[in-house]
Parts: structure tokens; C-alpha cells; sequence
């Protein structure tokens, strides 16, 4: 099967073919897969060099004369180098673009951790206005790509992973979609995430939601899954651990509700090893998974039968 990112660059290229207003900004990584699109569009597909911050201004530059950007790089070259550029040529100046990772959080082990970014969604968190897309399958991907094009000059910010689920689901860039109903706790997986979290829960009488858009939150749908289930809330991210406890935690004000947020831990693993080593080490596998949720959500159920 291909990757998500193995989706991008024809995608992307077809987009540059059918509207005038799109354009591709590059930093040498991806650059193979745009070759024909920079033959056809010479003016609209710009590599320039390993630069990430002159790769975010010249797409701030770009959004500012009307075009669409669709700016790609490593996550960590896209997100966190050049930080200050998102936030000030983007975010201050109020200009639209497309983000699109690769890498994700250690998609690629023996790069280290100057091309691991767990902390990329959690960064982008402290920034006004981001649209947040985390594919869980190369199709979801393709969608979700084609969805961020069309936005307008909003902000938006597409996260591939060479992780996938076994198959893509119908999404619409904004729902979250529930794939199994119980009556003892809502699980949200996100992205990657949803295969090992369906086998972790598997037999236990939860809800899952899966969520492929995280920002804006789907605060009603998480209300509704809630209200049938109960709010014992276990989010399940591809990224740094609770980055989406303080919107599950807005979204269910004043609801009384637990919170437990998996996802990547904060220490750092210095072994290169291989994406499985990293996915179990930090509990992201499905034993793992089955061992916290359950725990959390069994002591749920022992809090509301003494009460």
C-alpha cells in the first residue's frame, strides 16, 4: 500500500494543473516527486533550498499576492525551525497557507531527534486560528488534502505519517466519526492511532470516536458520544501526550467528566531503534493501550458503584 506522503506530491501536482491560484514551496526534501509539476508550472512550484524559514516567508510572500501555498517539509523543519515565521509571517499577518509534514513524530527513528516532532500540534496550539488535519490512511489523506486547498485563506496544517490504519474511513474534514458505541466511557483516537485503539477496546463497553480533524474540536460530537456513554474521556494522539485534554476539558464544562490523555511521552527515547520499538515504548501499542484505558476506565466504574 502506499504511504500518505506517497499521495501528496501527485495530488498537490494535479491541484497546480486545475487552479491558477495554487503554489508549491519546498526545501529540497519532496522535490523528486514534483519534478514534472515544476516543468509545467516553473513559476508556481518554488524549491528554496534548505532554508525552513525563508520556506515559511516565501509562503506568507506568496499568500500575500493571492495565491494558495501549500508548504511542505519534515515536521520538525516545518513547525518547529521555523517557528517564528509561522507565527509572525503566517499568523500576524493574518496570511492563509497549507502545512503539510512528513516525518511525523518518529516516523523516521535512525534521523534522531532533529527529525522527530511530537511536539508540532501542541506548538501550533499557542497560535490563533489553525486548522489541524492528522490522516489515519492514504485516503483520508488525499481528502483531507483536497479540503485544506479549498479553505479560503484559512490556515491549515496537514500531518502525514507513514503509520496508517488497514482502511480509510468517510470523513468530512470537521466530524468526528464514531466507529464503535458502548455505555462505559468515550475513547477518542486520533489519526494512526485508530487500528491498535479498536484492538485495545476491544470487549470493553466503550465508545470510540475517531477524529482525523483535532482543530477546530468536534466539542458537539464529543458532547453527544458523552451523553450516551458517560464522560470518562480517554484521548488517544499520535503526538505529545495531552495536547487535547484542555479542549476536551472546554468542550465538557460543565459536564463533570475525567480526562486521561495517551499519546507520546515527553522523554526522550535515544536509541534510534524502529517505529514499533518507539509505538510500544511510549504505550502506544495495543497493549499498552489496553492496559491504561482499561485501568482508567474500570476505576470509573468503581468510583460510581461506591458513590
Amino acid at each position: 500500500m502506499d504511504t500518505m506522503r506517497d499521495r501528496f506530491a501527485p495530488v498537490v501536482s494535479r491541484l497546480l494543473d486545475e487552479d491558477p491560484r495554487v503554489a508549491v514551496v519546498l526545501a529540497e526534501i519532496g522535490t523528486d516527486g514534483f519534478r514534472e509539476a515544476m516543468r509545467r508550472h516553473p513559476d508556481r512550484v518554488i524549491n528554496v533550498g534548505i532554508r525552513e524559514q525563508l520556506l515559511v516567508g516565501v509562503g506568507a510572500g506568496l499568500a500575500l499576492t493571492g495565491l494558495r501555498p501549500v508548504v511542505h517539509t519534515f515536521a520538525s523543519f516545518l513547525v518547529e525551525r521555523p517557528f517564528e515565521q509561522v507565527k509572525l509571517d503566517l499568523g500576524h499577518q493574518n496570511a492563509g497557507a497549507v502545512l503539510v509534514s512528513a516525518a511525523a513524530s518518529f516516523d523516521w527513528p535512525a534521523g534522531g531527534h532533529t527529525h522527530m516532532a511530537p511536539g508540532d500540534v501542541a506548538l501550533l496550539d499557542t497560535l490563533d486560528g489553525w486548522t489541524v488535519h492528522v490522516p489515519g490512511h492514504p485516503d483520508e489523506a488525499e481528502t483531507l488534502l483536497h479540503h485544506a486547498v479549498a479553505a479560503g485563506d484559512d490556515k491549515v496544517y496537514v500531518r502525514l505519517s507513514v503509520q496508517s490504519n488497514r482502511q480509510g474511513r468517510v470523513i468530512d474534514g470537521k466530524h468526528f466519526v464514531t466507529v464503535r458505541e458502548g455505555r462505559s466511557g468515550v475513547v477518542v483516537a486520533v489519526g494512526p492511532v485508530l487500528d491498535a485503539v479498536l484492538a485495545a477496546t476491544e470487549g470493553l463497553d466503550v465508545t470510540v470516536l475517531y477524529a482525523t480533524t483535532v482543530r477546530p474540536f468536534d466539542a458537539a460530537g464529543l458532547r453527544r458520544a458523552v451523553e450516551a456513554a458517560g464522560s470518562d474521556v480517554v484521548l488517544v494522539e499520535p503526538y505529545l501526550a495531552g495536547t487535547s485534554t484542555g479542549v476536551v476539558s472546554e468542550a465538557l464544562a460543565d459536564v463533570p467528566h475525567r480526562v486521561l490523555g495517551l499519546g507520546v511521552g515527553r522523554r526522550e527515547l535515544r536509541r534510534y531503534g524502529t517505529i514499533e520499538e518507539h509505538v510500544a515504548a511510549h504505550g502506544l501499542d495495543a497493549r499498552g493501550l489496553r492496559e491504561r484505558i482499561g485501568r482508567f476506565v474500570g476505576a470509573g466504574q468503581r468510583v460510581a458503584t461506591r458513590a
